[in-house]
């Protein structure tokens, strides 16, 4: 998911819980059935997380299990705005735009990149499974959120019989998580590797990526994320559109298979299995206590700030092959042993204010960074060696994802 305004908060309101006591109101009263009843135990279990651990053995469906991969791909606030048409020899890929976090994208931006992530999955299985496979997009700009929802068929992908070919950024998917925790700060990523990012997008004119590893850029770019996270947050309408996709229910996990989790946050084992016990209004009182700074310490303890630019933010080709860079280079850093994920709010803040006609102060902003206006920055991320693991977040099953 893209990116999300209580995560952040939650990931630095660790010293709260740290109290004996806490824990042993946690505890008392009937906390050990609230915490079964939560999911404590759970961590990566229950139907939701199925798709992550059958999807490899499904090279026997033929373009169903291309799907199963397809459907672990990234997207804002783990939406999943993807739907499949299916034919023995055919893939047609839809967005399903009720999917959305409302006013944070405006014209859906982010779901459209959500859809290249699926988009780049999907190919990478069709190679891994014999098959080659030629992408036609369907070209078009970016609007307002349509008032009716009616999937928008956005690639086709026509499938032939090829030798099979299995990556390693295939071998990853299952293993790709977004990583919300702090970084190590101490241990950069190896110049080798930042080779290696700078030339995924060699396949695609119109996408570049940028990547920041020295103080005074990556503090000014902190700096920007931490302000337009907080002035985007700051709108009832974003608070309203994100928060329904917050899951913190166990039963809510289990039941729509999507959004955010209080596993997804990033905290200590101990800290997130107190915070699914706390009811929502407490959680969200914790978040409030946030410190300002915390958002650009999480960003700073990252050694790499990355940009993914394309020549026309509102090009929805272009959107998509954003989409697919981002997902080759989370699958990438997953394959070196490095932990990835989005930052997006200063790119979320050029949508919020172009959407508001406000002068567009952080676009001007994010081109004093890159130096190169005729590139736009689409999305933001931070890069590092993790100091937690990072969890499966839930999925649809295929049946929902699927229609005929």
């Amino acid at each position: 998911m893209l990116s999300v305004h209580v995560p952040n908060s939650f990931m630095q309101r660790r010293s709260f819980l740290r109290g004996a006591g806490i824990v042993t109101i946690a505890v008392a009263g009937g906390g050990v059935w609230r915490a079964y009843d939560q999911g404590v135990f759970s961590i990566g279990q229950g139907p939701a997380c199925e798709p992550w651990q059958h999807w490899p053995h499904t090279a026997a469906e033929g373009p169903l299990g291309l799907v199963r991969a397809a459907l672990l791909a990234a997207s804002p606030h783990n939406t999943q705005p993807w739907l499949f048409k299916l034919s023995s020899s055919r893939i047609e890929l839809y967005i399903d735009t009720q999917r959305n976090v409302g006013a944070l994208d405006p014209y859906l931006r982010e779901e459209h990149i959500g859809i290249g992530c699926a988009l780049e999955n999907l190919l990478l299985a069709a190679a891994a499974n014999g098959y080659s496979a030629n992408v036609s997009l369907f070209p078009g700009k970016l609007g307002p959120i349509p008032t009716e929802s009616v999937p928008q068929l956005l690639a086709r992908i026509d499938l032939a019989p090829a030798k099979s070919e299995e990556s390693e950024l295939y071998q990853a998917i299952p293993r790709r998580h977004t990583n919300r925790s702090a970084y190590d700060p101490h241990k950069p990523v190896p110049p080798d590797v930042s080779a290696e990012l700078s030339r995924l997008p060699a396949d695609h004119a119109d996408v570049k990526l940028s990547l920041f590893t020295n103080d005074a850029d990556r503090r000014k770019i902190a700096q920007l994320s931490s302000s337009a996270n907080t002035k985007i947050y700051s709108d009832p309408e974003v608070q309203q559109g994100t928060q329904r996709w917050v899951r913190t229910q166990w039963s809510s996990v289990q039941k729509y298979r999507d959004g955010l989790t209080i596993d997804a946050f990033g905290l200590p084992p101990v800290t997130s299995a107190i915070a699914k016990m706390m009811p929502l209004w407490m959680l969200q009182r914790v978040a409030a206590r946030s410190a300002d700074n915390a958002y650009s310490e999480l960003m700073l303890s990252a050694p790499l700030i990355g940009f993914i630019a394309v020549r026309d933010r509102y090009d929805r080709a272009q959107c998509l092959a954003a989409g697919r860079i981002w997902q080759r280079t989370h699958l990438l850093a997953t394959a070196r042993g490095l932990a990835a994920r989005p930052d997006n709010e200063a790119v979320e803040m050029v949508d919020h204010q172009r959407a508001l006609g406000q002068p567009a102060a952080v676009l001007a902003s994010l081109n004093e960074i890159t130096g190169d206006p005729d590139w736009q920055p689409t999305f933001v991320f931070i890069m590092g060696y993790p100091t937690l693991p990072a969890h499966a977040s839930p999925r649809r099953s295929v049946e929902e994802v699927v229609f005929a």
